[in-house]
């Protein structure tokens, strides 16, 4: 469907039949068909003929709206939903947040069944091309018979069935295009073939697909990592921060997406089907990386602490000027000496999801149901990386260069090099000559490193549902009993391959100087460095490693092994009663929790196997009611409950103490789940013939928040040889206070068609419609005070919002589609949102993500019956990616006024537009 679907038969109550919780089927003389002449109309109107029959909140796109812009994965489809925010990476949409929640609060799932993505919880949505689904329904209100961690809302994804065309069907889509950040190509394909058989057995379909997207890119970047100087002591210390070093990572990225998948339905009679799908989807990310960092702070230890005030400047510094407030100011000035560290990086990451499920749907009798699922999936997360090299300047100082940097602007971090000379005194330098290409500095090879990481999960699932169909208090009810079983294990392994020494290189035959190893090819970004320098050549990052493997093989990194496994036994009750003012779904969903962890202990005298358990037992209630105000009108009421549990490398039961720091890190197996809980209130109006209207408050609850924390350890449970270590510092997840989000939301859709004759407007300004929606967020949760060894406090109790939260995030889009012509322009955005909460000042405070929005464009036309030509243009507006620290709420609790103004830029990215075409067919 997603390659010219504009022909195919759409209905709701096929996608009941494909159960699309919670959504319920809608009557059959309900069925919306989308015909051709207006896909993105008549597809809006199959999905909000979904949302309008069920019996909680929900939201969809159907396919053909998702087809009509550049929307390659399921994250950038869904982003345009009211609701949803996207964080993305490399430009490229992935992670998906529901309401303003933290993104951990949302599951995936296929077919209704939830998959552990690659990555653990955190659901990774851009590994999942759009090419695989029929329908996306968003479930916002969660009912008892999806798991307990799906606290904000559950994205589900509905496969396509033969069973949804009549006969043979054929559907294709082959595009290609360029970005235009370095010039580089972008190809995309997909193919699904299916046939449905009616037999003297009954109706057969079977369907097989397939899709691949290609993008080949470039990044321009800088980033810049602040601290707070110990010798910095002169007036206004305490909140003055300094660049320790400013780097650019300038990626040449191949990011591939590809998918198979295939599907046999069974349905001997209207009473019973039975299905068997299975579906491999992967995501490579291949990343040659030339990364250059200028050390800023490689002599701060020269600087002699001050604390008089400033009465003039000094032309000569007698040490590098890293951090003297009497020469330089943290945003501007010159350092002498700077330590290039260079890093070249070429990663070989591949995410895949298998997934296999067998179902059955069964009527027994007239008023009894019976509903089973078996689910067998496997992902893999493959962090390896082929080889990274690092070459580091030498210890002389005027073999290195002097930098004069400028980072007043807070979208570009400028700097200058210079040759560094001595002065008559042997701690007295000065800048010399200008210098543009920056390997003319001495940068000998210090490392060749690299690393083997492969990280599989695999998850077993059962599930069983009865139901019975009764009258209970003047209405129809479904009562509705199911037990489930989840079984996870995910495994943590990884073998490095490391040489560091001269005498190693030589053994290896391993060349020492960058010359030997880079290409003579400019920059191809755009962004002003500074300083020119040549790409590293990724065969000889191969050859390389190839030669290392001749000196030493590959060791395991032990202190990152783990094998954690998490058991969930869940039974649920409910009841769905429809009356004739509306329908009532409650009902509860107990789980328990059985997590088991195995790892390796690194502690002074005891190295090997650990094991750590724990057990819950948590009840889930939920109530929704949906009144019939009008036909047209629904108000919905909803109460909901669930629990996020830390992810399962936070749950590892393995840490490393060190005495000479008197530390410990690690997991935490005994972090208790972070519970939420809420009420939802929302207004719906469908406007007739076709249109929409919604309005919605909602309000959740959050007690034993997940944090990662740096706090005393309390505990005698790693106590040896006498020593006790229940003092020392420990960091990792941990459970923090209370807290709450709130929010509204708002959408409209909305065409001209039906009122042309009305208003006497010609008959070409009805192919005009208008989609558009907002969420406003408000969140705030207590972070209580840390304390160090010393008994000290680094940051006292205080409120701050929810990660990933942004307080605004809106889409707007507008169509127009007749004469075989659609036309969309999109719009989203999102403001800014919280990355990370510090302990200290030591980094500048708090993280946050800037403000974020994109604009797409997508045109297609209908040449014939089944044949289409399209052209989508993406990021259009090329707006960078920016995040930054922010000391000012750290200091504002320790009493020193500070205003909040974004000006310490960490991370700086722009990715350019793209631009792609190709035909669809669909027969």
């Amino acid at each position: 469907m997603w390659a010219g679907a504009a022909l195919v038969a759409f209905s709701a109550q096929i996608a009941a039949a494909q159960e699309a919780p919670p959504a319920d089927a809608a009557d059959e003389g309900d069925a919306i068909v989308v015909t051709g002449s207006r896909p993105i109309a008549e597809s809006e109107a199959a999905a909000l003929q979904v949302q309008r029959n069920s019996d909680s909140l929900v939201t969809v796109v159907a396919s053909d709206s998702v087809g009509r812009l550049p929307d390659q994965n399921i994250a950038q489809a869904t982003g345009r939903l009211p609701g949803v925010a996207v964080e993305r990476d490399q430009g490229q949409a992935r992670y998906i947040s529901l309401r303003g929640a933290p993104n951990y609060w949302t599951t995936l799932s296929f077919d209704g069944i939830n998959v552990v993505s690659p990555e653990g919880r955190d659901a990774r949505f851009d590994s999942i091309p759009s090419a695989l689904a029929a329908q996306i329904v968003v479930s916002k209100a969660v009912t008892p018979d999806m798991p307990g961690e799906t606290i904000s809302g559950n994205v589900n994804i509905i496969t396509r069935s033969g069973l949804d065309y009549d006969g043979f069907h054929l559907s294709g889509k082959l595009g290609a295009g360029q970005t235009e950040l370095g010039k580089r190509g972008e190809y995309e394909g997909s193919l699904t073939v299916s046939n449905k058989f009616d037999t003297n057995i009954g109706e057969i379909g079977i369907l097989v697909s397939g899709s691949y997207y290609e993008r080949n890119m470039l990044t321009d970047n800088f980033e810049i990592d602040w601290e707070q100087v110990s010798n910095d002591r002169r007036p206004g210390f305490e909140s003055r921060f300094w660049a320790r070093e400013t780097e650019n990572k300038l990626y040449r990225l191949t990011r591939k997406n590809y998918s198979i998948s295939g599907r046999i339905d069974f349905r001997p009679d209207p009473g019973n089907v039975i299905s068997v799908r299975s579906l491999y989807t992967i995501f490579t990310d291949d990343e040659a990386r030339d990364n250059y960092i200028f050390d800023m702070d490689d002599r701060q230890g020269d600087l002699v602490a001050n604390t008089a005030a400033c009465t003039g400047g000094t032309t000569t510094p007698t040490t590098s000027a890293y951090a003297d407030a009497c020469i330089n100011s943290p945003f501007a000035g010159t350092v002498y000496g700077v330590d290039i560290n260079q890093r070249s990086t070429l990663r070989e990451f591949r995410q895949s999801v298998f997934t296999n499920t067998i179902e059955g749907k069964h009527e027994l009798g007239e008023n009894w149901g019976l509903k089973w699922v078996a689910n067998y999936t496997r992902s893999i997360d493959d962090r390896s990386v082929v080889g990274e090299t690092r070459w580091d300047s030498p210890s002389t100082r005027t073999l290195r260069p002097t930098v004069a940097y400028d980072f007043t602007n807070n979208n570009l971090a400028r700097v200058q090099l210079f040759t560094t000379n001595q002065l008559s005194a042997p701690t007295r330098f000065s800048a010399g000559t200008p210098v543009t290409a920056i390997d003319t500095f001495t940068k000998p090879l210090t490392s060749f490193r690299s690393l083997d990481a492969v990280d599989p999960t695999k998850a077993y699932t059962f599930k069983g549902e009865l139901s019975h169909d009764t009258n209970l208090f003047g209405g129809e009810t479904t009562f509705r009993v199911g037990i489930q079983y989840d079984q996870r294990t995910k495994i943590n392994r990884e073998r490095e391959l490391l040489l560091n020494s001269a005498a190693q290189f030589t053994a290896a035959g391993i060349g020492t100087t960058y010359d030997q190893f880079s290409l003579d090819i400019p920059f191809k970004g755009k962004i002003p460095l500074g300083y020119t320098f040549r790409y590293f050549d990724t065969e000889a990052m191969r050859d390389y490693l190839e030669r290392a493997k001749t000196v030493r093989g590959f060791t395991p990194v032990s202190g990152n092994h783990y094998n954690v496994r998490e058991r969930v036994l869940a039974g649920y009750v409910m009841a769905n009663s429809k009356f004739d003012w509306g329908s009532v779904v409650g009902g509860v969903r107990v789980e328990k929790v059985t997590n088991r962890g195995r790892s390796l202990a690194t502690i002074p005298g005891v190295v090997g196997e650990i094991e750590a358990s724990s057990s819950s037992t948590l009840a889930f209630p939920s109530l929704h009611m949906n009144f019939d105000v009008t036909d047209d009108e629904k108000l919905r009421i909803g109460f909901t409950s669930g629990a996020a549990r830390a992810d399962y490398d936070q749950l590892r039961p393995n840490v490393v103490v060190n005495d000479a720091n008197q530390s410990i890190s690690g997991g935490n197996p005994a972090v208790k789940p972070e519970r939420a809980y809420g009420v939802d209130a929302y207004y719906e109006y469908y406007v007739q013939p076709q249109g929409y209207f919604m309005l919605g408050a909602f309000y959740k609850r959050v007690e034993d928040v997940l944090y990662n924390s740096r706090r005393t350890f309390g505990s005698n449970a790693l106590d040896t040889n006498g020593v006790d270590r229940s003092g020392y510092a420990f960091s990792g997840i941990t459970n923090g206070g209370t807290g709450r989000i709130f929010g509204f939301e708002a959408a409209a859709q909305i065409q001209l068609e039906p009122y042309v004759a009305d208003l006497g407007l010609p008959d070409w300004m009805g192919g005009f419609g208008l989609t558009a929606n907002a969420t406003y967020n408000d969140s705030e949760v207590k972070k209580p005070a840390i304390v160090n060894a010393l008994g000290v406090i680094t940051s006292p109790e205080r409120r701050v919002p929810l990660p990933g939260t942004s307080q605004v995030v809106y889409n707007v889009g507008a169509y127009y589609e007749k004469y075989g012509l659609s036309l969309r322009l999109q719009y989203q955005n999102r403001t800014t949102w919280a990355d990370g909460f510090a302990d200290d000042l030591a980094d500048a405070g708090d993280t946050y993500w800037a403000d974020d929005d994109e604009l797409d464009f997508s045109a297609r036309y209908e040449i014939s019956k089944g044949f289409e030509v399209y052209f989508d243009a993406s990021n259009l507006l090329n707006n960078p990616g920016r995040r930054y620290s922010d000391p000012s709420n750290l200091l504002n609790a320790s009493g020193i006024p500070a205003v909040r103004n974004g000006q310490y830029t960490i991370e700086w990215e722009q990715f350019g537009r793209r631009y792609s075409g190709g035909i669809r067919v669909n027969f």
